[in-house]
């Protein structure tokens, strides 16, 4: 009889705790990454259309940079390397959420230029005919159509953040991954394990995505 045919999900109930203690992980380093990629995405996705060279160089090295390397290669560079050019170590749970931060950074920089610059040229004309300052029309006048506009895509990299802590067991982050590996190979019910951890995140993509969907028809109307 095949392993598949012998599935054995009450074994897989005995471990649930220990892929819970790991989902908990995986959620609290996507969020809290999440919201520091939101504002430094903010920070440098503003640069990114900025008229100051400088700016606009910084914004775009640091776009390129982020984008242009995988995120194990960034987690294993921030745990191992970095702690040895800095003088001190580094935990894995932070260093973790700084990849987070810094890798969904670059690309919500990228969302939020991309919806800046969707909002039509005449919302800022009209802006600034209201006796408003580049700074203020862009506060609220540009600022809330585009953030309207950012949500779905944020929405989305939110959910490509989540798979993206899974790497993260590489530097010793108990995520999901960590915890169903560690699990599997000192049980040696890898089958039963790793569908359960396969399952766990299919479920909170889909209900993101169907959250996304919600909220996606709610700002068409």
């Amino acid at each position: 009889m095949s392993r598949l045919a012998r599935f054995d999900w009450l074994g897989v109930i005995d471990y649930i705790p220990a892929l819970l203690q790991g989902l908990y992980y995986t959620l609290l380093v996507s969020v809290v990454g999440l919201i520091i990629g939101f504002v430094l995405g903010a920070i440098f996705g503003l640069g990114r259309i900025s008229r100051s060279k400088i700016v606009y160089g910084i914004s775009t090295a640091y776009v390129e940079l982020l984008r242009g390397t995988p995120v194990l290669v960034q987690a294993i560079w921030i745990y191992f390397a970095l702690p040895l050019i800095i003088g001190f170590n580094i935990p894995s749970l932070t260093a973790g959420i700084i990849v987070i931060g810094l890798n969904s950074g670059a690309y919500i920089a990228e969302i939020v230029r991309g919806a800046v610059q969707s909002v039509e040229k005449g919302q800022m004309e009209a802006g600034r005919s209201l006796g408003l300052s580049q700074h203020l029309t862009m506060r609220y006048v540009i600022w809330p159509q585009a953030f309207k506009r950012m949500i779905p895509p944020l929405g989305n990299q939110f959910i490509i953040s989540i798979k993206d802590t899974s790497l993260l067991s590489v530097i010793l982050v108990p995520e999901l991954i960590f915890q169903g590996r560690l699990v599997a190979s000192n049980h040696f019910n890898a089958v039963e394990i790793y569908t359960t951890v396969a399952i766990f995140y299919l479920v909170i993509t889909l209900t993101l995505s169907k959250v996304l969907n919600i909220m996606e028809k709610r700002l068409t109307h």
